[in-house]
């Protein structure tokens, strides 16, 4: 597994975009809205790993709920692995909480399933498989 990209939530992703195109001295690859979220992001390259903004599209996003509960920051860290069904089998045998049953249709062309904070010292664990 590497580190794929690091999930950060933020109030106004138009804004977020601007102070990120600034510090990392780029413009953002992608956007996208991922219905299934409510939610919509843009990605930057930061070398082989990636930053992704998380925008609420509307108040019943999972977004829109940790920004008003946590404030802005950082969501979740994504590691990419090469088969995410077996990754997600051991990880449950190992006693980890699966958030997702399958993996689902994430950003970027991925497969993805999340591990829950309270088994990783509070982080949101994301793991992603490219779909292609």
């Amino acid at each position: 597994m590497k580190i794929e990209h690091i999930g950060i939530a933020v109030d106004n992703l138009e804004a977020a975009t601007k102070t990120y195109s600034t510090l990392l001295n780029t413009q953002p690859y992608k956007s996208e809205t991922v219905e299934s979220e409510n939610v919509e992001t843009v990605f930057f390259q930061t070398g082989d790993s990636k930053i992704e903004l998380l925008g609420a599209i509307n108040d019943d996003s999972v977004i829109a709920k940790y920004v008003e509960k946590k404030g802005e920051g950082m969501h979740h860290i994504a590691f990419e692995v090469d088969d995410i069904h077996a990754e997600l089998d051991r990880l449950r045998r190992e006693g980890f909480t699966v958030l997702n049953d399958q993996p689902k249709e994430g950003a970027d062309n991925k497969l993805v399933a999340f591990v829950h904070p309270k088994d990783n010292h509070g982080v949101l664990v994301e793991l992603c498989q490219g779909k292609g």
